[in-house]
């Protein structure tokens, strides 16, 4: 299972000034309009919720647009922009959405993509970017609202209020959205993604040196975790690989 491996150039410069000495970040490129995202979210949750060192581990969510040059309001579903963007049929498309659907009802999670949006995701990615400690709340609850709920992610009042459903302001989140707030540190991800040559997501990165790409199964993430705790102590030395083999990405 782990067997394919890759290898990450260690940047210890680029991660969170502000972790405490000997925490492991565990940082996570994804973006909410992404199926495998939103799987690959749950996978890793679980293996770090039976993760006996999990109060180690810090986690820290990084924007990625897998469509960033989507048009804002455009609404067209995303079987219309998948058909128009991929050069797929309706058909295909439609056997896509359900394999996709399938593998997410086994880890619990309900996909209505005949009434899903595609969004440009770059407020959105603003937007958890100023909700301070209601972050994962968010990015869980915006996954939610795009493939179940069928909200349109690009429309700021909706946006607000899927802020507000899980306790922030919403006159707090309306300024942020209707200014510039955490554009620079979207654009800021998005250009790590481009130096660490992240071509797809969901894509995990522990200590700036290991690696998994996908929505891999939990036993992978758990190798992950493992091996970053064991790396972090000084046990692997500064070895750079990844984990992981072939799995589904947002691309």
């Amino acid at each position: 299972m782990f067997e394919c491996l890759v290898t990450i150039e260690r940047n210890t410069e680029a991660l969170p000034a502000e972790l405490p000495p000997g925490t492991v970040p565990i940082e996570v490129w994804s973006d909410v309009a992404c199926p495998w995202c939103y799987i690959g979210k749950h996978r890793f949750a679980a293996a770090l919720d039976e993760f006996p060192q999990r109060d180690r581990v810090a986690v820290v969510w990084r924007s990625y647009q897998i469509a960033p040059d989507t048009p804002v309001g455009a609404r067209h579903t995303e079987l219309e922009a998948l058909v128009e963007h991929k050069g797929m049929s309706g058909d295909q498309v439609r056997q896509m959405f359900r394999h996709v659907a399938g593998i997410a009802a086994a880890d619990g999670l309900v996909m209505d993509f005949e009434n899903a949006f595609a969004a440009n995701t770059f407020d959105a990615h603003r937007l958890l970017h100023v909700a301070g400690e209601r972050q994962e709340a968010l990015l869980e609850a915006l996954f939610r609202a795009h493939f179940t709920d069928g909200k349109v992610l690009d429309d700021r009042a909706v946006l607000v209020e899927i802020a507000v459903s899980v306790g922030m302001d919403a006159e707090e989140a309306a300024a942020a959205l209707d200014g510039n707030a955490g554009a620079d540190l979207v654009r800021a991800d998005l250009e790590a993604a481009r130096q660490l040559r992240i071509s797809g997501v969901p894509f995990f990165v522990a200590n700036r040196s290991l690696a998994v790409s996908g929505a891999q199964p939990k036993e992978v993430f758990t190798e992950l975790l493992r091996q970053a705790v064991e790396q972090t102590q000084g046990e692997t030395g500064e070895s750079s690989a990844g984990l992981g083999g072939n799995a589904e990405t947002c691309n």
